[in-house]
């Protein structure tokens, strides 16, 4: 079982008392935030996920979501009991990874943890190795890159920078749309526009000028392995 350092953003007490009973079952570490200021000030502690409700005394979750991504691209869940559709298409605009709409469900929030940390921290298994590609050698367990021609200096990638590399680099040469590769970075209930992709793959190519990133207009992308 895997250990997670997650921080839950809620001023309902008693909700936030039950989620994290429900989340400690799974082995998680929980830190729960009655409020957005207390929340901005522990952004510094880089917690594997955020649970974040939008409505907060104090600096509200849009604020909180501003600061976390600010800081480091760590893995949002935006919860709120406000316009559902409003919310969600905000929150994703600016960053959120996945959204839910009170009320809900303990359970249904695990799964989608689950399923948000196994995305971006990886699986566990030990058939995974390690990728040799163009002068970098990809850690897809230990989500690392290292630049072998630099004395193994690391990559500084985001998560998504991240996500994409594990992505296209597990199967070099394989053609990869963009609706594809939104659904694997940003998830299944993304609403914004596919040139995320592109903003995305053009910093990659900035950090890694001698990866092979190639362009399939009006597709999608893939990686060679020369």
């Amino acid at each position: 079982m895997e250990t997670y350092n997650i921080y839950l953003v809620e001023d309902e007490a008693n909700l936030s008392q039950v989620l994290k009973a429900y989340m400690e079952k799974e082995g998680w570490n929980i830190t729960i935030f009655a409020d957005g200021d207390a929340a901005v000030e522990a952004v510094e502690g880089k917690p594997h996920l955020w649970v974040l409700d939008i409505m907060l005394p104090g600096t509200d979750g849009y604020q909180v979501l501003k600061a976390i991504k600010e800081k480091e691209d760590t893995p949002v869940i935006f919860i709120s009991a406000r316009d559902q559709d409003l919310d969600r298409v905000l929150g994703l605009e600016m960053g959120s990874d996945d959204y839910l709409s009170k009320p809900f469900l303990p359970q249904e929030l695990i799964i989608r943890a689950k399923k948000l940390l196994n995305r971006v921290y990886g699986t566990s298994s030990s058939e995974v190795q390690k990728i040799d590609l163009n002068a970098y050698s990809i850690d897809p367990i230990g989500r690392t890159i290292l630049d072998t021609e630099a004395d193994n200096e690391a990559v500084d990638l985001t998560t998504k920078e991240m996500d994409l590399m594990l992505l296209l680099s597990a199967e070099v040469g394989k053609a990869f749309s963009r609706e594809r590769i939104i659904e694997h970075v940003w998830g299944e209930n993304y609403f914004g526009s596919e040139r995320a992709v592109d903003d995305v793959v053009r910093r990659v190519r900035k950090k890694m000028p001698r990866i092979h990133l190639e362009t399939l207009y009006g597709y999608g992308y893939r990686i060679l392995s020369s």
